[in-house]
């Protein structure tokens, strides 16, 4: 089992004659995914990878009966690419899109709460479930099958404590880069839920940072609606008050929310170990399975 994606998963690739539409479609393919089609303004009829191109999502959608769009187009036309993409039927739409503007991405946002797609990202790595399908730009060969959700903000962190995971012998069911940018799609709570509702995902990693206040909503989440362990890491523990670190949404107010402590502290609270390392994470991931 998994969630939101698996190799039946008909993706469509917004952006694919991009050099990084291109490239990343590659490697997608090369994974396994199912590429059925790009979508491009004025490219329809092209082929990339040989992959056929439609002039839109619609078109590519109706033609290929995909069901997920990876959206691979720069940020001053990326939430058009968003708006397009939620105006048909898919399922999910991935945004990889870095530095679309917040207020492109409200807009976005109201748009998604009247629909019933899942929208993860932007600014995010994407999804994948190993072995089956990859959406956006992981390094599939880090990840191995398994029964060990994760959902991160953080590409690198998300990385990490996969690589970690695999060297132990810990595969992963679904692993959900969800986006640094203060604006995203799918949250924390969102992805915990998919993950509760898998009979396949016997524990979670939760790979948080400083600022804003999801991860101490997602604590409490754990705490009262999740049979299904949760282990965290919080990033930026050093990070100084005020001082954007990384993402977007990564700065701490001087509220006393959204620092580390305090993010650290919630899940604990709400019976989610928290690691200090990714290697610490693994081994609460081995005990509690």
């Amino acid at each position: 089992m998994s969630v939101l994606v698996d190799d039946d998963t008909r993706v469509v690739v917004q952006g694919i004659t991009g050099g990084e539409g291109k490239f990343h479609t590659e490697q997608m393919m090369e994974y396994g995914t199912n590429v059925v089609a790009g979508a491009v303004p004025g490219k329809g009829g092209e082929e990339v990878a040989g992959v056929p191109v439609y002039d839109t999502v619609d078109q590519a959608v109706e033609a290929e009966d995909a069901d997920a769009s990876v959206v691979f187009v720069p940020p001053a036309f990326a939430a058009d690419a968003c708006f397009e993409a939620l105006d048909t039927d898919l399922d999910l739409v991935v945004a990889i899109t870095e530095g679309i503007p917040t207020q492109d991405m409200s807009k976005v946002y109201k748009r998604l709460g009247e629909t019933d797609t899942h929208l993860i990202g932007p600014n995010c790595p994407g999804i994948i479930t190993p072995g089956e399908a990859k959406l956006g730009i992981l390094p599939g060969n880090i990840f191995s099958s398994g029964n060990v959700g994760l959902v991160s903000r953080s590409g690198t962190l998300t990385y990490q404590v996969v690589d970690n995971l695999t060297d132990r012998g810990l595969g992963q069911s679904t692993a959900i880069g969800i986006g640094g940018d203060p604006i995203i799609g799918t949250d924390f709570i969102d992805a915990l839920e998919l993950f509760e509702e898998d009979p396949d995902t016997h524990a979670v990693v939760m790979c948080g940072e400083i600022g804003g206040e999801d991860e101490e909503e997602a604590a409490r989440y754990i705490g009262e609606y999740m049979d299904t362990p949760v282990v965290g890491f919080i990033a930026g523990r050093t990070a100084p008050p005020g001082k954007r670190m990384g993402h977007a949404g990564a700065i701490v107010s001087g509220s006393g929310t959204g620092t580390a402590e305090s993010k650290i502290s919630a899940l604990e609270d709400n019976g989610a170990p928290v690691g200090d390392t990714p290697e610490e994470v693994v081994d609460h991931i081995e005990d509690l399975l």
